[in-house]
């Protein structure tokens, strides 16, 4: 990864000849598709097939991108485009099973932990990464994934980014009780607690509550009409049947198969370089992420001041200074 790639909006030598490189696909089995392609994975429930789309070419830092939800996309991460070429990253986008561009089976048992963290490893066979190239990257869900991918799998793992995650759901739980939830109006919060109450979660006036009393806060900082085309995107083709189960119905703690879910006493069994990044308004306590570092034997932490649950949009430059700083001194041997 070159120490000089530019940032965006500066401009390549014409001949530069990392460029072509960069985008050299020469002997790859994704050409006709563009990047793309259909990955086999194999479950209890059988056989099924999940997305991936390759971006670029770089022999040393291959990035896997792990979304959140459960059951959201991928799409999200498209931001990506605008800051991981420039830097000569070779980055990966990924549906995880039961998400919009893969297979969604309606087998219940499959929204599990350890499937999905063996379907990764499947994945990352499928793509050819491993411990010379492969960083890996999830953010909120995709956080607790990657943790528990690295839990059992980090002698294949260069790096580890876990964005937007705490390692303790009951942590996660009680920051939004003690924390945010008494920074809400406490007229909308009343109203949304009830909706949860009565199992109306569905009700259009929940979102209605919802979007301007707590997303606008802490999931994306800026007003939802405005919201980014992949975010608005990414939101429209979430799963309910995976994200219900694990995640539970209410946008203010977790209370699915995820609610008992804590790693940290782990953390320091993971050795690998990691960077941990949080941000000032987020849905997760900076604090923790904070700690979640220090515990980590090599890990490191980036803050995203003006940033919440999705600061890879509200606080941008920030989230990827942090990401490609981190990846750069990972493979230059600087970390």
């Amino acid at each position: 990864m070159p120490n000089d790639a530019p940032m965006p909006g500066e401009a390549r030598p014409a001949a530069d000849d990392s460029l072509a490189r960069y985008f050299d696909a020469t002997g790859r089995v994704d050409v006709l598709s563009g990047g793309a392609r259909m990955i086999p994975v194999e479950t209890p429930a059988g056989t099924f097939r999940v997305f991936t789309k390759r971006v670029g070419n770089n022999p040393r830092v291959k990035l896997l991108l792990l979304h959140g939800g459960p059951g959201i996309t991928h799409e999200y991460f498209e931001a990506c485009d605008s800051w991981l070429p420039a830097a000569g990253v070779e980055y990966y986008y990924y549906d995880q099973l039961g998400s919009y561009y893969s297979d969604q089976p309606s087998n219940p048992e499959l929204w599990e932990i350890p499937r999905f963290v063996d379907e990764v490893d499947q994945v990352r066979r499928a793509l050819g990464l491993g411990k010379g190239d492969f960083f890996l990257l999830g953010q909120s869900w995709g956080g607790i994934l990657a943790m528990e991918y690295a839990l059992k799998h980090q002698e294949h793992l260069k790096g580890l980014v876990v964005s937007n995650m705490m390692a303790s759901i009951p942590a996660y739980n009680a920051y939004a009780r003690e924390v945010l939830m008494p920074g809400m109006d406490q007229d909308a919060l009343a109203e949304i607690q009830r909706l949860e109450a009565e199992g109306k979660s569905e009700d259009p006036r929940y979102m209605e509550l919802l979007v301007p009393h707590h997303y606008e806060h802490h999931v994306l900082r800026m007003p939802a009409a405005g919201w980014p085309e992949p975010v608005n995107r990414a939101f429209r083709h979430l799963n309910p049947a995976v994200y219900v189960p694990m995640q539970g119905p209410s946008e203010l703690g977790a209370s699915g198969k995820l609610a008992d879910w804590d790693r940290t006493r782990d953390l320091p069994s993971i050795a690998v370089p990691t960077l941990v990044m949080g941000a000032r308004h987020d849905t997760m306590d900076p604090a923790h992420l904070v700690g979640m570092a220090k515990s980590l034997p090599r890990g490191r932490y980036h803050h995203c001041p003006e940033g919440s649950h999705l600061a890879i949009y509200d606080d941008q430059a920030a989230w990827f200074d942090g990401l490609l700083t981190f990846l750069r001194d990972v493979d230059s041997g600087a970390f």
